[in-house]
Formats: C-alpha cells, structure tokens, sequence
C-alpha cells in the first residue's frame, strides 16, 4: 500500500515539476497563430472548451491500454509501479506534450509528417504506410474485440444481438464519427465516456484502500521477475504496459485534438496532464488486480501473481473486480471499461488514418466526397480484415507501437536541437525506448527469439550508435541551458 501511495504522489509531483520544465523547455506562447483558427474547416480545424479536448484527449489515448496493459504488467511484480512512474514522467507525458505542440508549430499535420519534417523523406514515407497500416488493424481488432464481448453478454438471443449484429452496429459508429465533424459525434460523447472512466478508476482507488487483501511493496525484490512464465522483466515489461506509461498510438492521436487547442499554453493540462492521469489509472489497475487475485482461493503456496494470471483474460478480471468490489454499479463501469473504451479507440484510428492520408495526399477535408474518397478506402480494407485471424498478427502490434513511440521520440530530439532548446529531456527517453524496441524484437517468441543477452547487446549497441550520430551532427548545440522564447 505504501509503494502504491508513493507512486500516485509521485505522478502528481511528475505533472506539477517536470511537466513545468518540459513547458520551459518548449515555451509555449500565447500570440502563436493556432491551427484550429488559421485552418479553420468546421470539420477537423476548430476551437473547442479547454475541458473538453482533456477529456476527448485522455479518452483517445486511453481506452482498454492502461487497464488491460497494466493487468498483465503486474504480474512481473513491483517493478510494474516503477514503469508506469517514470515511464510515465520522463517518457510517456514527454513524448505527447511535444508531438501536440510540434503538431502545433508545424500547423496541425499527422504524426508522419511531424517525423518527416524532421528525420527527412525516407522515414516520412515509412511513416504514411506504417501508420497507416497500424490503424487500420487498430480499427479493426476494435470492432472484432468489442463486438465478441457483446456477443458473449448478449448470447441466445437470435442474429440481433449476435456477432455479426454488433460487428454492423460498431462499424456504422466507426464510419459516422470518422466523416462527422469532430464536435458532433465524438466531441459530445467522448466526454461522457471520458468522466465515466475516471469515475470507474476512482471507485476501484477507493476499495483499494478499503478492501482486504495483499498487495506488492518495492522491498519485494522490484527488480527480479515474479511473472508465473519467468518471464524477464526488462524489456517485458516496457511493452507490456504501453498505454500507462508510454504508447505510440498516441503520437497519432495528439494531432487530433492539436487541431482544436485555442492556446499553446493548454498543452500541458492537455497532453502532459492527460499522460499523467492516465498512469494514475493504470496504477489503480494493476494495483487492483493484484490486491483482488491475493483474496481469490487457489492451490496452496499459490501467489497473489499465479491466481492472477489464472483468472486468464483481462476482460475477465475487469469484470470480476468492478462487480466484486462495486456491485451493480461496477457492472456497468465494466461494460464501459471493456466494451466502450475499444471503441472510442477504434474510431477515433480511423479518423486519424484519414488525416494522414488527407496530408500526404493534400487533399482539404471540409466536404463530405473528399472524406469519403479516402475513408471508403479505410473501411473496405478493414471489412476484409474481420474474416482473419488477428492471433498472430496482433502479437506484432505491442512492438509497433512502442517502435512508433521511439522514433517520435528521436524527431522531437531532433526538433529541440534544431530550435536551440534542451534536447535532452527527449533524447535520453529516446536512447532508452531504443534499446527496448530493439532487444524485444530480437528476443521475443514472435520475434527472433534469440537469448536474452543477445538481444540487450544488440539493443545498447544500436542506442550508442544512433547517439553517436545525433551528439555529432547536433554537437554545437548549448544544451546546459533552457533558453526563454
């Protein structure tokens, strides 16, 4: 209990100190010419309510991530709690204040157009098909995940209600809030979901500090594995817990509502705070989930981390906690937290997935043909993708979006060198999600599965490469100090 205060405390002093420094380093202003004025379209370019856009933000970002992922995080034990902290902190919150205000400076473009501005054509056009790809199969599993959970709370109840039914039912949303103007499907919603989650994280907060049952402190040997499978810790756990500390997905949703900021001075509430508080969820979560499975009967000897990973799903555990722990109020949130939150990630993929094509292919967004020309597209590929089986694909996507995460990280590196601002707070996050990206593919199942040691030489000696490359060409810049702009 006490390393789980600690770590909240810490995640409000991250947002009130370091996101200050991050502020200083970027300087935001309040006479910069903001896109959702000067490209004003009434469809993705439009000033909306400060509350709002947090709320539409910590949503698109967050959906099923910081539960699910720090779910599965815990396993490995208290180390889990460090992650999310510092990942959060130093990493996670960095790499989403300065793609929203890089996104900002550059006029709103797409996140592959920002890494293009900055690392030149070749990552730029890597970028328009990589992010691409990985939002279409976002918006893909999140018709297919929600709708099977649909199904299965709904069974015995003929085609209406089934499979196929809520597969219909979700894609129809998908396409409206992908072709509606922002502020009228998701800008309404979107905040009604936003409030219900962080209602949901703090009821389960509560009983965490109410319910019986043991939970991990950082003198439980933090830095040796408990996961059940002996799985290492690093770099394990760095993917497995992605949205609560560190994601790429969302470096393509900041653009978003990029395009709806009214001032450079929200985006630290916006991009920095939204992070934080939803590290602050996936604390709660792992934390809970933890706590829960100590309680649950099992195999004598058998650990709070065994009884846990025997549970099996997620899902599952989401379920049996909220409605453990909060009856039959819980069972609505835990309709929310499985069903709701995939969704409002799935949508919001593919209206991502539109604005980058709009962008590379400069095509303007305000009438309705030019956004059905490039969604129709988006939505007949994805069609095709619900007869395959996302098993073995989806085992890549952990990677990929952390992978997304490091390069973002070395464009806004290259950004702030190239501004003469303190590169450091993004290139030291970059050397070590390089390191990560690099090792897990090498060693992991899906990867190259090649030993552990392999795999953490190869990593630490991409980052010395790469760094070297960096300090050499950027060597000039006086780094010691964070000027005032």
């Amino acid at each position: 209990m006490v390393t789980f205060t600690l770590s909240l405390v810490s995640l409000l002093l991250g947002y009130l100190l370091y996101g200050a420094v991050i502020e200083r380093v970027v300087k935001p202003s309040d006479t910069s010419a903001m896109p959702c004025y000067t490209k004003r379209d009434g469809v993705d370019f439009m000033p909306m309510p400060a509350w709002r856009v947090f709320l539409i933000q910590f949503l698109n970002i967050a959906g099923t991530g910081p539960i699910f992922g720090a779910i599965m995080g815990i396993l490995f034990g208290p180390a889990a709690y460090l992650w999310i902290v510092f990942g959060c902190i130093f990493a996670g919150a960095v790499h989403d204040y300065l793609c929203g205000m890089i996104c900002i400076r550059q006029g709103g473009v797409s996140l592959p157009e920002i890494i293009g501005n900055e690392l030149g054509g070749v990552m730029r056009l890597v970028m328009r098909i990589g992010a691409l790809v990985l939002l279409v199969l976002v918006g893909a599993v999140f018709v297919t995940t929600p709708a099977s959970l649909l199904d299965n709370m709904t069974a015995d109840r003929g085609w209406f209600f089934s499979n196929s039914f809520w597969l219909v039912i979700i894609f129809l949303y998908f396409i409206l809030a992908t072709l509606l103007p922002i502020d009228k499907l998701i800008g309404r919603v979107y905040p009604v979901f936003g409030f219900a989650l962080l209602l949901m994280a703090v009821g389960i907060g509560w009983n965490i500090y109410t319910q019986q049952g043991w939970m991990p402190e950082l003198s439980d040997a933090p830095f040796v594995t408990h996961h059940p499978k002996g799985l290492p810790i690093f770099p394990m756990l760095c993917i497995t817990i992605a949205c609560g500390a560190i994601s790429g997905f969302h470096g393509t949703q900041s653009p978003l509502m990029a395009r709806c900021l009214t001032s450079e001075r929200l985006g630290r509430p916006i991009f920095y705070g939204a992070m934080i508080t939803e590290g602050v969820v996936a604390l709660i979560w792992a934390a809970a989930a933890v706590k829960f499975a100590s309680m649950l009967p099992g195999p004598e000897g058998a650990t709070a981390y065994e009884k846990l990973a025997a549970m099996g799903n997620p899902a599952i555990v989401v379920k049996e906690i909220s409605t453990g722990w909060m009856g039959a109020v819980g069972a609505v949130l835990a309709i929310l937290g499985v069903v709701a939150a995939p969704i409002t990630s799935g949508d919001t993929a593919f209206r991502s997935a539109r604005l980058i094509a709009a962008d590379f292919l400069h095509l303007d967004q305000k009438s309705i043909g030019k956004r059905l020309l490039l969604s129709l597209p988006l939505f007949a590929i994805t069609t095709g993708l619900f007869f395959i089986d996302f098993t073995v694909l989806w085992r890549y996507f952990a990677w990929t979006n952390q992978t997304l995460a490091c390069i973002m990280l070395w464009a806004a590196a290259v950004w702030l060198a190239r501004h003469d601002k303190c590169y450091w707070v993004a290139f030291l996050p970059a050397l070590f999600m390089t390191v990560v990206c690099t090792s897990y593919i090498l060693i992991a199942p899906e990867g190259f599965s090649l030993p552990l040691y392999v795999g953490l030489a190869a990593g630490v000696a991409l980052m010395a490469v790469l760094g070297f490359l960096f300090a050499r060409k950027y060597r000039g810049v006086d780094h010691r100090r964070i000027q005032r702009y």
